[in-house]
């Protein structure tokens, strides 16, 4: 087994991936746009849901780039306790913030 296998089969096996969490994916993956995706998004969250979910890419994306905590703070307005859970997820999470930060760079979009 490839190790994209295996990390996908344990994430098949999360108690969190719920039938109603699957749909939610699959919706997500629906989207045919930036604009789609946006109104979808709009429409699933609270502004500030939203604006939490975007702040914690942006934490990601900066302590990827080696930022100190203290100057994530004061650029993004993240708590330390936010900024410490996405540290957290980087080192040992699921990859999620790992592989999409990489596409991101590939793409040119970071």
């Amino acid at each position: 087994m490839t190790g994209s296998s295996v990390a996908e089969k344990g994430a098949n096996q999360h108690p969190l991936r719920t039938a109603a969490v699957e749909e939610l994916l699959q919706a997500v993956r629906t989207t045919q746009s930036s604009d789609e995706l946006f109104n979808f998004m709009l429409d699933v969250a609270t502004p500030r849901e939203l604006t939490e979910l975007a702040q914690r890419l942006q934490v990601a994306r900066l302590l990827d780039s080696g930022m100190p905590y203290a100057a994530i703070e004061e650029e993004t307005g993240a708590s330390a306790t936010t900024i410490a859970r996405v540290s957290k997820c980087l080192q040992y999470g699921d990859a999620g913030y790992v592989t999409v930060l990489a596409r991101l760079k590939d793409s040119g979009n970071v």
